[in-house]
């Protein structure tokens, strides 16, 4: 058995493994995306009081605890009946602009970008963080580290904490927002602003005037033609925090508009032998197995997702280079690489949002929260980094939870993902030829959604190894490459 060390270890949260199988010719006959950590944080969350989820469910992800602490506040909301003053929800809205700004500045330069910024074929040593600083210069890296530090900042004034917040309640918030902290989280929002339109002028110099590239986002190897899912308010504009879920099919045309309490309509979930990670698919479709088009449910979320299933952004310099990008691609847009493109949108949308929101003089009330009602049933939706976030509990006469369920973004995503790795693998593999750059370029089939297989699943278990094991037609393996030092 021939063993080959890719280094660094790949860019993602998580576990997975990609088996790849090859016929006699040496093409590429299917590909197969396994998690492998066990699902099981909703088990343990039962019997539980209720007013605990907001913190404990933060813990499913050191990443994007934000997005779980709203989707389990907005839950409790629900499930007592209570709506949050207005100085609440905004309050919630901009420390989740601050969640935004951190986490996709965090994907574009240290995860997902390399593979553009250094590019897909350098040494996997340069294709990282400490390469993009190489290549863009340590100015840049000084404003990222910067930039991202100041989306954790927002956070943590308006949360108590940077990463695992908890200032969200039923009903509202813990505590309103000073002046001094609005102005500072005002000049943080501002100079964000100005670091998003240069990320976004980065990507234009690097990837949109390179024909290379656009040959390679555009091609059928990195294309699928699926249904899309995101949060729209109620002109159809994307919003993170609030609204409706919107569900439009490969050519556009809406299907389906819910609010959370329907979601259990709309979507169901499916299991498959080989993998712990759960399938969800359209209920007005239905699954058809791992195939795009309009007659199959599988669908995406996430930033494409959500720019394909508005209709726009609802602050200008987002709407105008939302604008640019399907003026240069149409709409939707299908290309799996386009979600880095989708990704630096809403990174220019949350700055300005977040701009907006903390000159509203409504943001320093001190009336911020309203009392719960009775216990009973609830759902949360928000829109994480990664896609439509949904949390569903039961609580009990006494205000324990009783039954829980949660559906994550990249559990959305994970049919989906199964696909862009397989029709990647079978565009770039060919007479049984494998080398690390095109096993790079397979994994920036699943790269681009930045899936968070912890989240997926949610179990932690402290490492995170990447095996991709190569069969022939006889499934006899011919090739293992191991992202944690070998087999």
């Amino acid at each position: 058995m021939k063993e080959i060390t890719i280094d660094p270890i790949t860019r993602l949260e998580g576990h997975g493994s990609v088996s790849i199988f090859l016929n006699d010719a040496g093409e590429v006959e299917n590909a197969y995306l396994k998690i492998p950590e066990l699902r099981g944080f909703e088990a343990f969350c039962i019997g539980r009081p209720a007013e605990l989820m907001p913190i404990i469910t933060t813990r499913i992800c050191g990443v994007c605890p934000v997005a779980h602490h709203y989707a389990s506040v907005k839950a409790l909301d629900s499930a007592f009946g209570v709506d949050p003053p207005s100085a609440a929800k905004k309050l919630r809205e901009l420390q989740y602009m601050g969640y935004i700004i951190y986490d996709h500045t965090l994907h574009f330069y240290y995860l997902g970008g390399p593979d553009f910024i250094v590019g897909p074929d350098a040494p996997p040593e340069k294709r990282n963080i400490l390469g993009v600083i190489e290549k863009a210069g340590i100015d840049v890296a000084k404003d990222v580290i910067k930039h991202r530090a100041y989306g954790q900042r927002i956070t943590e004034i308006i949360g108590g904490k940077a990463t695992h917040p908890c200032s969200g309640l039923p009903g509202g918030m813990s505590k309103p927002l000073s002046e001094e902290n609005r102005v500072a989280i005002l000049e943080m929002a501002r100079s964000s602003v100005r670091f998003a339109q240069f990320t976004l002028q980065l990507f234009h110099d690097l990837v949109l005037d390179n024909p290379k590239y656009m040959d390679m986002i555009k091609s059928d190897a990195y294309t699928m033609r699926t249904y899309y899912m995101g949060m729209v308010d109620d002109r159809n504009k994307v919003n993170f925090y609030d609204g409706k879920v919107r569900v439009v099919d490969p050519s556009g045309k809406e299907l389906s508009r819910f609010g959370a309490s329907d979601y259990a309509d709309q979507i169901e979930e499916r299991v498959e032998q080989w993998t712990y990670s759960k399938f969800p698919f359209l209920r007005k479709v239905g699954w058809k197995g791992f195939k795009d088009g309009a007659d199959s449910g599988i669908y995406r979320v996430g930033p494409l997702g959500r720019l394909n299933a508005a209709d726009g952004m609802s602050t200008p310099l987002a709407q105008a280079e939302y604008d640019r990008m399907f003026g240069l691609l149409g709409k939707p847009a299908h290309g799996t690489l386009v979600f880095h493109w989708a990704r630096l949108i809403e990174l220019l949308y949350a700055t300005e949002r977040a701009v907006e929101l903390a000159s509203d003089p409504e943001i320093t009330s001190t009336d911020v929260r309203n009392r719960p009602g009775a216990p009973g049933e609830g759902v949360g939706i928000v829109e994480a980094a990664r896609g439509t976030l949904i949390h569903h509990y039961k609580l009990d006469k006494d205000a324990l939870v009783r039954n829980v369920n949660m559906i994550v973004a990249t559990t959305n995503n994970y049919p989906a993902i199964c696909m862009s790795i397989r029709d990647a693998a079978k565009g770039l593999i060919h007479e049984g030829k494998v080398d690390n750059e095109v096993l790079n370029k397979v994994e920036m089939a699943f790269r681009a959604y930045d899936p968070c297989f912890g989240c997926a699943t949610h179990f932690a278990v402290g490492q995170m190894p990447l095996e991709i094991k190569v069969f022939d037609d006889r499934n006899r393996l011919v090739n293992t490459l191991s992202r944690y030092g070998g087999i």
